[in-house]
């Protein structure tokens, strides 16, 4: 059995203050992904600084607030459960919404923090089996997923290290509405955009975000976006009952006077990060709200990919999930 020390932080500094000089500790929220790696060896933290206390002395962590352009400021310790079911989230932003509802069961929902979800690790069964090589989990390894089973695996953003997908169901509607996300390490508060939060593995797959060691996580902020009531989120699984994405779309248009003047899409399942199509959305701006611009969107969004031996059907899957999502939106009113 692996020693571990748990501490308890009381504020957002000293919290910071421990993880970012001890190269071992690590955070620990809801605990949903973090304590599931621990037990299978695939992560071996020396330190657990429990955070969830820290909403005693700032209430804001744990809280959904309106800012004043009409977005909205969500605390990192805000559960799934509650943003889910918040009902500005369910009027303004129905896709993110429908994206944590189509993630887990009630009980992890109930558990898992919004800055746990925008950091929970890949499900790559190789990542998970520490008998075989991993360059995510040990760099330099090899990566199994690549001339292996690799089914489930990505068909965008891969790499010759890597070809793991991202699991979150959260962070592609977050990607698709422009989410920023607030971070405080040793060097003060910063803002980053979710989109720029997820790296794609290149030659260190072993980085899955921009973050450095002790940055935490204070909020997400979504800016106002009013067509934003007009989205939906599409996952397509093996089963309808709490599996990951084989794909997945986060899409909203602002159809105006029978016309596409703005749109956001974004893909799950298919890339190693969520994936923002912005290609596709300048593609659909200007053109009337058909399955035809649907389709021609679907072709962009998927031009780069590059499938493996057992995913290549991913790519015509992700197309006609795209086409799909959209054709829903669409029928919005």
């Amino acid at each position: 059995m692996r020693p571990v020390t748990y501490t308890a932080a009381s504020d957002i500094s000293g919290a910071i203050t421990i993880v970012a000089r001890d190269p071992e500790a690590a955070y620990l929220g809801g605990g949903t992904n973090l304590i599931d790696l621990m037990k299978i060896d695939v992560m071996a933290p020396a330190r657990l600084v429990d955070v969830t206390g820290i909403r005693s002395h700032d209430p804001r962590l744990a809280r959904i607030d309106e800012l004043g352009d009409g977005g909205l400021r969500i605390g990192a310790l805000v559960s799934n459960t509650d943003l889910a079911h918040h009902p500005l989230v369910r009027t303004r932003y129905p896709v993110l919404s429908e994206a944590l509802l189509s993630g887990a069961t009630v009980q992890l929902r109930n558990m898992a923090t919004v800055g746990g979800n925008l950091l929970q690790r890949t499900r790559c069964y190789y990542f998970r089996d520490t008998a075989s090589p991993c360059n995510k989990r040990q760099p330099g390894t090899g990566c199994s997923a690549i001339g292996g089973y690799n089914r489930m695996h990505a068909v965008l953003g891969g790499s010759e290290q890597c070809i793991a997908t991202n699991p979150s169901d959260m962070c592609v509607a977050l990607s698709a509405l422009d989410a920023v996300v607030r971070v405080r390490g040793s060097g003060g508060e910063r803002t980053i955009a979710l989109t720029d939060l997820h790296r794609i593995p290149g030659d260190h797959p072993e980085r899955d975000t921009v973050l450095e060691h002790g940055d935490l996580i204070i909020s997400v902020e979504l800016p106002a976006l009013p067509f934003a009531t007009r989205s939906h989120y599409l996952k397509i699984r093996d089963r309808s009952s709490y599996a990951f994405a084989l794909a997945s779309v986060a899409a909203a248009l602002d159809i105006q006077d029978d016309v596409i003047r703005g749109a956001r899409l974004a893909l799950g399942g298919v890339g190693t990060k969520p994936w923002r199509a912005r290609d596709a959305e300048l593609a659909l701006v200007g053109h009337p709200p058909t399955v035809e611009s649907y389709h021609e969107a679907a072709e962009v969004a998927l031009r780069d990919a590059t499938p493996q031996r057992y995913n290549a059907f991913k790519i015509e899957l992700a197309k006609r999930t795209i086409v799909r999502a959209l054709t829903t939106v669409g029928r919005l009113t």
